[in-house]
């Protein structure tokens, strides 16, 4: 198998870098051999079908999973190096599916985006607090943010999972279709925050996508089939 090898701007510095990362399974290759450096401070989608392999390489950028192959660098140190609080204060991974909440408030969640800097046992901060209000700021939660979880709608949960992973401030966020499960009006306005945070904020997005709408909103693309990459697009 070949490996498909991505330039790199000269200007760029790469966030994470990756060499010949492969994943496989009894039976299947979900990832072929992929070569790229992805740039920090963009916004960046991974592209394709279902089982195309975007989700797969997502959750290795994030530590979730670990290939059976190959090298990934973030920083320029090897991704398995850091320790896991230094990394998880770095970054903020946005699953497809918000994980249930039974009995908390939206304010509540949204703190919980500070552990990585308090831990379980630490004290939670005035200067927690801060971050956590900014965050409802910046997401435009704070009419909802005394309410129950549960009683929100799709869209209001998807804006409190994202003011999560804002309170922890961190250098990146990575997210699995983040308007896969919303109707289209709703989509599009989620797409449009992220993008605008990017901007704001100066956090790299790297965004999972199949919706070909959002895919446009993000500045370089990677395109990817049957666990291939086949194509990159880089707009100015």
């Amino acid at each position: 198998m070949g490996q498909a090898a991505l330039a790199v701007d000269c200007d760029d510095v790469p966030l994470f870098s990756l060499d010949g990362v492969t994943m496989e399974v009894p039976g299947r290759t979900l990832l072929q051999p992929l070569t790229a450096s992805f740039p920090t401070g963009k916004t960046i989608g991974l592209i394709g079908h279902n089982g195309s392999g975007k989700s797969t390489l997502l959750k290795i950028l994030a530590r979730i999973q670990e290939p059976t192959a190959g090298r990934v660098s973030f920083e320029g140190k090897a991704l398995a190096a850091w320790g896991n609080r230094e990394f998880a204060r770095k970054l903020a991974y946005l699953p497809q599916y918000t994980p249930a909440a039974s009995g908390m408030l939206a304010r509540e969640l949204v703190a919980l985006g500070r552990y990585p800097w308090h831990g379980a046992l630490g004290q939670f901060t005035g200067a927690d607090q801060e971050k956590v209000d900014e965050a409802i700021e910046l997401t435009d939660t704070v009419a909802f943010r005394d309410r129950l979880v549960d009683t929100l709608s799709g869209g209001e949960r998807q804006r409190v999972a994202i003011a999560r992973a804002l309170s922890n401030r961190p250098k990146l966020v990575l997210a699995d279709e983040p308007t896969g499960n919303l109707d289209e009006k709703t989509g599009h306005e989620i797409a449009d925050m992220l993008v605008q945070l990017n901007a704001d904020q100066k956090m790299t997005m790297v965004l999972v996508t199949h919706n070909p709408v959002v895919a446009d909103r993000t500045r370089r693309q990677f395109r990817l089939g049957s666990g291939k990459l086949i194509e990159e697009t880089v707009k100015p």
